[in-house]
């Protein structure tokens, strides 16, 4: 499966069309205009929704499973855009009916919305302090039904969590975040093991390879 992005001024679009287009531009100017990443997601909210909304810009290439996911479970992570400067990237998460994602993080702020299919997710806060390596004590703090259109903020106090699809077909959701979110690491938790491990989820139709070439490194972000 080959995808060749249109990269310009450091913006790298792998669907690229009018709609894609519009939303990232309003995006842009607004994290470029506003340091705080709280104002960022709530200027950026009522564009999310609308794209939301929108069933006609996302072809069904993105819509699709994947088997041998970095995610597991032929859960597919499909990259749409991304700035090159690390500060913004856009993706479908794509889970199939009845699985469900590992326990993760994002370490960026971000907005996740349903387009298709029906979740529930789970959100967790931490209660150790990371001072043993390889180990983390997690509680279950919320629960949430989701359906089209439905969407909710990323930030530190809830970037911890794991999704299920709950509908008959396969769920689509939409990931804005404020990195690079599938070539950067960061970390899988199993909470009834109280473990963490590094993750990278990568993406199914972008290699990092060529990321990593451009900063010079691939080592695994510290776990704890």
């Amino acid at each position: 499966m080959c995808f060749v992005p249109t990269a310009h001024d450091g913006e790298e679009f792998v669907l690229d069309n009018a709609r894609m287009r519009e939303f990232i531009t309003k995006v842009n100017a607004i994290r470029q205009a506003e340091p705080n990443p709280r104002a960022v997601i709530a200027a950026t909210r009522p564009h999310f929704a609308t794209l939301l909304g929108d069933s006609t810009w996302l072809p069904a290439q993105y819509q699709e499973p994947f088997a041998g996911s970095g995610m597991g479970s032929d859960i597919g992570m499909w990259l749409l855009y991304r700035a090159q400067d690390g500060g913004l990237a856009f993706s479908a998460l794509v889970v199939p009916a009845g699985a469900r994602t590992p326990v993760h993080d994002h370490l960026a702020w971000g907005l996740v919305g349903l387009y298709r299919g029906e979740q529930d997710e789970e959100v967790f806060a931490r209660r150790d302090d990371g001072s043993v390596e390889g180990q983390a004590q997690l509680d279950l703090i919320e629960r949430h039904k989701l359906t089209p259109g439905d969407f909710y903020e990323l930030l530190p106090e809830n970037d911890i969590h794991r999704v299920r699809t709950t509908s008959d077909v396969t769920s689509v959701s939409l990931h804005l975040l404020g990195n690079d979110n599938g070539c950067i690491w960061r970390h899988r938790f199993h909470p009834e093991e109280s473990r963490v491990e590094p993750f990278r989820s990568g993406y199914v139709n972008i290699d990092c390879r060529q990321l990593e070439d451009a900063m010079g490194s691939a080592s695994a972000a510290p776990v704890r």
